[in-house]
């Protein structure tokens, strides 16, 4: 079994297309999908929306997605070719509590992959991938925390120099950097690189 963890510094940089992409480029690889999403206070722990709801007896829920409308995140996953898809909700700091359920989910899986920076505190992945907009300002301390532990970066194709005040592109050197321009997340160098580290074969068509 592969595990492959898509992790990006922002929210909105395309780290779910990218996830997405990598399912349907890679089908041989069966995969089982996650996304991991951290509220803190009054944010709703069913759908992470903000609202006043959150259990004071319970700090995390993972749900199987069965939705194929391809309106969610999870639901996109499946749409892409997931065999299953779970979305995991934990409140801020709380992952570790979760962490028993997913490692159940993870050991009944063939392949595994994960859209989650956190998730990287407690499991070591056979590919990490960081995704990477010099147009967005924000940098997640998670990001920049596990940035030096990418296996490679998708970094899309702007031309100005990055916003970001911590980290600056000598960071990213010496591992394989892949240029995007959306709509299109995953290339086919991507695609072959990430077939080239499992051992699942990536699909002709992509």
């Amino acid at each position: 079994m592969a595990i492959v963890v898509v992790g990006g510094h922002s929210r909105n940089v395309g780290k779910t297309s990218v996830v997405a992409g990598l399912i349907a480029a890679l089908p041989a690889c069966n995969w089982t999908a996650f996304k991991i999403t951290q509220f803190g206070h009054g944010r709703c722990s069913l759908n992470g929306e903000p609202c006043d709801c959150a259990p004071l007896d319970r700090c995390w829920a993972i749900t199987e997605e069965h939705d194929r409308s391809g309106k969610s995140d999870s639901s996109r996953f499946l749409v892409a070719g997931a065999k299953r898809a779970f979305w995991v909700r934990t409140q801020q700091g709380q992952l570790h509590e979760a962490l028993p359920a997913i490692q159940r989910k993870i050991a009944e899986a063939e392949n595994v992959i994960i859209e989650s920076n956190s998730i990287l505190q407690f499991v070591e992945p056979d590919l990490y991938i960081s995704v990477l907009d010099p147009s967005t300002e924000d940098f997640k301390a998670s990001a920049q925390t596990y940035l030096d532990r990418a296996d490679a970066v998708v970094l899309h194709g702007h031309t100005e120099m990055p916003r970001w005040e911590q980290v600056g592109f000598e960071m990213l050197s010496g591992r394989p950097s892949f240029r995007i321009t959306p709509p299109t997340y995953v290339t086919a160098d991507l695609v072959e690189f990430v077939a080239g580290r499992l051992s699942c074969k990536a699909d002709s068509a992509a």
